[in-house]
């Protein structure tokens, strides 16, 4: 049996093309790297022109294929040019990761109306925009896998997180809503929602000693995830492997929503 060729047959991105949104971002950048060594060839966007130049260089100088792409997700212009730029560049458009978020933490009755409409704008309208730009591409070929990115906190919300936890949600409910109006296309759109990872613009989290110490309580592995450990699913539902596969979300989280550390109990271990 030649386990390394069945392997690769079943999940090998060699020949898919991927459009990724918030490529440079601390996630972002990672799944990239991931799907490339993957096989894929990776259509970086993201408004960080360095950003994306960096990733792009580390993704070609392990021999991977992908290519920088300048796309503001709050701006419908935008996404069309950018869209029509990676499907005339490539021919066709497999994947689409919707990665492209962001937040700011503050009190429910402390968030300005200006403050809740960028982060709808971008992490809600983003996902709704570019989605319907690449759905066409992905119809006319009768095949295509989106992922959308969600978070821990459309399960259990954190606090200072609320229009950011109501933009996560939507994003699971677009999700549902793509599978079941697309799946005549052979389009599957699933949701991967990561718990607390490690980022750069997490560490001030887990370095304060009362924030760390409070999630590690409460997650069952009781240490933060990395972006890698992230990489594998996404490989997964990008891959043909994942053909029955359809509307779900997907939680990597360490045991968080699960219950985190049990409460002291009788055992002999």
């Amino acid at each position: 049996m030649d386990v390394a060729k069945n392997l690769q047959q079943m999940f090998s991105l060699e020949g898919k093309v991927v459009l990724f949104t918030g490529a440079a971002g601390g996630i972002g950048r990672e799944l990239c790297k991931g799907l490339a060594r993957a096989g894929a060839a990776v259509a970086l966007c993201d408004i960080s022109r360095d950003g994306l130049a960096a990733l792009e260089e580390e993704i070609r100088g392990e021999g991977g294929s992908a290519s920088s792409h300048i796309m503001d997700v709050s701006d419908k212009d935008s996404i069309s040019a950018c869209v029509d730029q990676i499907g005339e560049q490539y021919g066709h458009i497999d994947v689409l990761v919707n990665c492209a978020g962001i937040n700011k933490r503050e009190g429910l009755l402390d968030v300005e109306e200006e403050t809740y409409d960028r982060i709808m704008e971008i992490n809600l309208k983003g996902v709704f925009r570019v989605s319907r730009a690449v759905a066409p591409y992905m119809m006319a070929q009768k095949n295509g896998s989106i992922i959308n990115i969600g978070s821990h906190n459309t399960g259990s919300v954190l606090g200072g997180c609320s229009v950011y936890a109501a933009t996560k949600s939507g994003i699971v409910a677009l999700t549902r809503s793509m599978s079941v109006e697309w799946a005549k296309y052979n389009i599957r759109a699933n949701c991967i929602s990561p718990g607390h990872i490690l980022t750069p613009l997490t560490t001030v989290t887990w370095e304060h000693p009362q924030r760390a110490a409070y999630l590690r309580e409460r997650i069952a592995m009781r240490r933060p995830g990395n972006p890698e450990e992230i990489v594998g699913l996404c490989v997964l539902l990008a891959s043909d492997a994942s053909g029955y596969i359809t509307g779900s979300e997907y939680r990597i989280d360490g045991g968080c929503l699960s219950g985190g550390s049990p409460w002291p109990y009788d055992t002999k271990y």
